[in-house]
């Protein structure tokens, strides 16, 4: 039984309530509750690198906050890749005339709607609110986090631009 309730906890990825357990187990609530506490028991005893922990109502396997500052790199998520030319024209072009719509933006730059949803699933930009015009369109503008990635402390540290860069998307 131990085996299938370590392979449940890992599987589950999440909290396993004792009910949910039973289910795997086909033994009563207060049976798989006991054996839960068993195995953590056991588990929490050897020196296995992991233990389970009795959190938000249910059983979980946790590193135990020894080992977790050695396991750092291991844990940080995985670099995204660079943002694509047409990404950063587009990140411009909301960082230098915020609030904009999309509408402005592809008639300085032509298509973007997936790029702005790439944008937006990095927070580097956000919906700030609607326009006045025709049919209120969203109005874009950059998020802290964009301000963090790019080292400004507001958006008044944004470099001014010279030509040859996205200045000739701006104009207009």
């Amino acid at each position: 039984m131990h085996a299938l309730i370590g392979a449940a906890l890992l599987a589950a990825g999440r909290p396993v309530t004792a009910a949910e357990l039973a289910s795997v187990l086909q033994v009563p609530t207060a049976e798989a509750a006991a054996l839960a506490a068993g195995y953590a028991t056991a588990l929490n005893g050897a020196d296995l690198g992991f233990r389970v922990e009795v959190v938000a109502g249910g059983y979980r396997l946790v590193v135990p906050p020894e080992l977790t500052s050695r396991l750092a790199p291991l844990l940080a998520p995985p670099p995204l890749p660079a943002l694509s030319s047409a990404a950063l024209e587009v990140l411009a072009v909301i960082a230098y005339r915020q609030p904009v719509t999309r509408a402005e933006i592809e008639g300085m730059r032509g298509g973007s709607a997936g790029t702005i949803v790439t944008l937006q699933e990095r927070e580097l930009v956000k919906v700030v609110g609607r326009s006045d015009a025709v049919g209120r369109p969203l109005l874009y503008g950059t998020t802290e986090k964009f301000l963090l990635e790019f080292g400004l402390a507001s958006l008044a540290e944004l470099p001014p631009l010279g030509e040859g860069e996205f200045s000739h998307l701006l104009r207009g």
